[in-house]
């Protein structure tokens, strides 16, 4: 039986080098005061609305204070999610 031809391998080539690609950061310096401002503010206006017993911030609102105040505090968390 002959023998088979011994192929000759290619040399190895390595993979052509990436180009490095510019990385644009904004600025996302507002984000954590904001957040904070939020979360601070959805706290204070349930807590002004405990002590007052139900006549402040907004007499109008009834119980729904409590819902605006941790509105405040869900919108605190959702500028959390820019946060780098």
């Amino acid at each position: 039986m002959p023998k088979s031809r011994i192929r000759k391998k290619a040399d190895y080539t390595p993979p052509a080098a990436k180009q490095a690609t510019n990385i644009k950061l904004t600025s996302r310096s507002w984000v954590a005061p904001v957040m904070l401002a939020m979360f601070l503010i959805g706290l204070a206006w349930i807590v002004v609305f405990y002590v007052t017993d139900g006549s402040l911030p907004i007499d109008s609102l009834g119980n729904w204070n409590i819902v605006v105040g941790f509105g405040f505090i869900a919108a605190g968390f959702g500028v959390s999610t820019q946060w780098k």
